[in-house]
């Protein structure tokens, strides 16, 4: 149980907040057990041998900690880490200025790799495996090719959208690694490691009540004792407990189970407006004001994963147990096309 009274580090923005927050070291760094085990080996083994790090590909849906294990793996090798994201790398040009000005064993961490234009990831090829980067100059009768030498280096690159990674990108990464969504008690230990650095006073219960509405996701807990913790600052003598974490989260629209506001919208949609479905995401993205990407990517893999929603051919589900949380009776036919 985290004690104590407020800090100073309760008036920083938000995003120092972030910073701060993040685990620094694999010792710090709370489950995705097996991901850990076999990024620590790899880092143990080749600082050993003092050579760079293979490359490192990692996925999974947002908010589970590729950007942090990214600078865990760059801190357990020594080395600098440079960030950046797939769509900022517009041009060719832009990734030469980047690998160029790598030191031996420098970690480049591009999120969203899997939207990396075409002609700039073909530029990655021969420098993720011979390390050397092969620029065009001038064009027509006088161009020319220059190769650039580079500094042996490890590429990490995150994506929540392993599926649309080039298969020759993808064979270039050494290490490759999927995380997945966090059980309860690995969030309720994130969440009161959280309350210690931010010297926030949260029982047992409190932490309990933050990690189970936390949709599997590190990063929302983190987000949630935030408001909690602002609930608890007003109305609860900076205290959180069960009870106070619970009034906070419902005043969020955030129900028992890790439901938020767009959730229940998404699945009230698809059982009023198209009788438990199929309907083809692009029609449900217009019925409730969201772009189809960010219910793909943000919305459905919590509810699919969940057993909500299910993908069909035909389009999304809503499931037996979408119609017993809302509290409806699963009409007949719906009944009988989910039992086939």
């Amino acid at each position: 149980m985290a004690t104590g009274k407020p800090s100073v580090e309760l008036n920083r923005p938000d995003g120092e907040l972030d910073i701060s927050l993040r685990p620094a070291h694999f010792t710090d760094f709370v489950g995705q057990a097996r991901v850990r085990e076999r990024l620590e080996l790899a880092t143990d083994a080749a600082r050993a041998r003092g050579e760079a790090l293979d490359h490192v590909l990692l996925s999974g849906p947002p908010g589970l900690g590729k950007t942090t294990l990214s600078y865990i793996l760059a801190s357990a090798m020594g080395t600098n880490l440079k960030a950046t994201s797939g769509p900022v790398i517009d041009k060719p040009g832009d990734l030469a200025g980047l690998l160029t000005s790598l030191e031996t064993g420098d970690v480049l961490f591009i999120d969203e790799i899997h939207r990396m234009q075409k002609a700039v990831e073909e530029y990655l090829y021969a420098a993720m495996e011979d390390f050397v980067l092969d620029i065009m100059i001038d064009q027509g009768p006088n161009a020319r090719s220059v190769r650039l030498e580079l500094k042996r280096f490890t590429l990490v690159g995150a994506t929540t959208r392993s599926g649309l990674i080039s298969a020759p990108l993808r064979s270039r990464f050494g290490i490759v690694n999927r995380l997945d969504y966090y059980g309860a008690d690995d969030l309720k230990a994130i969440a009161e490691r959280s309350a210690r650095i931010l010297d926030v006073d949260m029982d047992d219960e409190g932490a309990r009540e933050i990690a189970r509405r936390s949709r599997g996701t590190p990063r929302i807990v983190n987000n949630l004792l935030r408001r909690v913790r602002d609930y608890a600052q007003i109305k609860a003598d900076n205290r959180i407990t069960r009870d106070v974490a619970d009034k906070a989260l419902r005043m969020l629209d955030i129900d028992p189970f890790g439901l938020d506001e767009m959730d229940k919208r998404i699945l009230e949609t698809i059982v009023h407006k198209f009788s438990g479905g199929p309907v083809g995401v692009h029609s449900l993205a217009v019925s409730v004001g969201e772009e189809p990407d960010t219910i793909e990517e943000v919305y459905e893999p919590y509810l699919i994963q969940e057993g909500y929603l299910k993908r069909t051919p035909k389009g999304r589900v809503a499931t037996e147990r979408c119609y017993e949380r809302m509290g409806i009776r699963i009409p007949d036919r719906h009944q009988r096309e989910l039992s086939l």
